[in-house]
């Protein structure tokens, strides 16, 4: 499988959009007036302790401060056993959060999510600094591998290099990410130099840092993208702004020099994005529905506890039985469904209602082709199976806003209800005030404003309604459309 990366830059924004055999799997970008916060370090103070929550509110400069969980604070001996994959052990209780902090007190807090809607950011004490090969833990004794990582040899070689690298004087962890797979001692070492500067250098801001200051920034998107995504499936890494390319080729020759070839700027005046139809792509992960090649097709709503998934037939009958013909849009749905999660980031609990299905080895074998469809996602993704009622649950891990939340902003006119109340529900609620103010107002006359929609439903289709609220209210009642008016806005005035 060949993979490739296109990068669009511009002063305002950064898009990057990576494609897997000429099919568009995932973006991201930067705005230069909405910043990332994610993986950036902060003096923080404590503004106020919720004992009942386990938490606190954490003041870094922001508009919205911080929140951190006591589980986020206490540094667990099995965290890098985890990231090992060797098992974990039962974890003790938690401190009470009282315990560990006190109003007014100044720490250093690292943000593990972007803030998202009206919440502010995720916090964490366990500071961690990335680099390509390695996460430096500060202040933990203990060396993992990435579960990715699953060949037991390949593990193993990686964990005794860290650990005969390691200085005696060193303090600090460290896990070894997926790219470090097959990489020599060399490059290791040069990343355990780099991460040691690092914290000496943030160790230093933090000694002279003011409250809400940041100590510690992670890398630009298009730099990102080169530690966390470069590997020997990428054959090429194509970027529209000869600037950036510059940076990047540079960023390349100091940490990955055997693949600096692979960067190339982009000059075609065709706009990069046009190159695999991504901007076609972007526009229809915005929508709801998702048409599937077999002529089924997706239904994606993302609400504030979950996002849900119906997968349906459409007006696909298939070739032989009912069961094989559904089982066969399941399978399409699944890795659909895994595409669409990545590509329009969606985190949190998700629930698939996948078409009903009678044998138990076609469950089984939906599950499989979920969860091989799901390996590929840079995300944490866990598969939970069927629930009694048939649906599929399963969890992706969110650390940033998904894309439509990102580039949409909820409807002014339904307010992301996503409807609007009809012409005639909108009518029956004008002759409810009509009547409510003919009883307790004094006037001569009364003049409804309303949409045209609305308007035309009184003439058209309660004519007589009309004439009968004028005999009771004993005023004479007229209608005026309002072009700038919404379905469900009107005013009825006193004249």
């Amino acid at each position: 499988m060949s993979e490739e990366i296109l990068i669009n830059s511009t002063v305002s924004e950064v898009r990057v959009a990576l494609v897997e055999n000429c099919v568009l799997q995932e973006v991201w970008l930067e705005r230069a007036s909405h910043h990332a916060y994610l993986g950036n370090i902060y003096k923080g103070r404590v503004s106020r302790i919720l004992p009942g929550m386990q938490a606190a509110f954490i003041d870094i400069g922001l508009d919205r401060t911080g929140f951190l969980h006591a589980s986020d604070m206490v540094q667990s001996p099995s965290k890098p056993q985890e990231a090992a994959g060797d098992g974990v052990t039962d974890p003790e209780p938690l401190p009470l959060i009282q315990e560990l902090l006190r109003e007014g007190t100044e720490l250093l807090v690292q943000v593990l999510k972007d803030p998202m809607g009206s919440k502010g950011a995720r916090l964490t004490t366990n500071l961690s600094i990335p680099s390509r090969f390695l996460v430096l833990l500060p202040n933990c004794d203990s060396v993992g591998v990435s579960v990715r990582i699953e060949d037991e040899a390949e593990r193993e070689r990686l964990k005794c290099i860290v650990a005969n690298l390691r200085p005696p004087d060193d303090a600090h962890g460290y896990i070894v990410r997926t790219n470090a797979e097959g990489v020599d001692e060399f490059a290791i070492l040069a990343d355990m130099n780099y991460l040691r500067r690092a914290w000496q250098q943030l160790e230093a801001r933090a000694a002279t840092a003011g409250l809400g200051e940041r100590v510690y920034e992670d890398l630009s998107l298009p730099l990102r993208v080169l530690r966390d995504l470069m590997h020997s499936k990428v054959e090429r890494v194509r970027i529209d702004s000869e600037f950036a390319c510059q940076q990047m080729q540079d960023f390349a020759g100091r940490f990955i020099p055997d693949w600096v070839s692979r960067i190339e700027f982009y000059s075609s005046d065709r706009p990069i994005f046009d190159v695999y139809d991504i901007e076609r792509e972007i526009s229809q992960a915005l929508q709801s529905k998702t048409d599937l090649k077999s002529g089924g097709y997706l239904v994606i709503d993302q609400t504030e506890a979950l996002i849900t998934i119906d997968v349906n037939t459409g007006g696909y009958v298939g070739r032989s039985n009912q069961q094989e013909t559904i089982l066969k849009t399941n399978l399409e749905a699944a890795h659909a469904v895994a595409r669409q999660l990545r590509l329009r980031n969606l985190g949190g609990i998700i629930i698939i209602d996948f078409i009903d299905m009678t044998e138990t080895s076609h469950r089984e074998q939906l599950l499989r082709a979920l969860e091989s469809a799901l390996q590929r996602d840079h995300a944490r993704t866990q598969v939970y199976g069927f629930t009694s009622l048939g649906l599929v649950e399963m969890t992706r891990k969110r650390t940033r806003e998904s894309l439509g939340r990102t580039l949409c902003e909820p409807c002014p006119v339904c307010e992301g209800r996503g409807n609007l109340r009809t012409p005639e529900t909108v009518s029956l609620a004008v002759f409810r005030e009509i009547m409510r103010s003919g009883k307790q107002f004094d006037s001569k006359e009364m003049l409804v404003m309303a949409a045209p929609k609305v308007i035309d439903h009184v003439i058209d289709e309660q004519p007589g309604k009309l004439a009968e609220l004028e005999q009771i209210t004993g005023r004479r009642i007229r209608l005026q459309r309002e072009e700038q008016y919404s379905q469900e806005q009107f005013d009825v005035v006193l004249l």
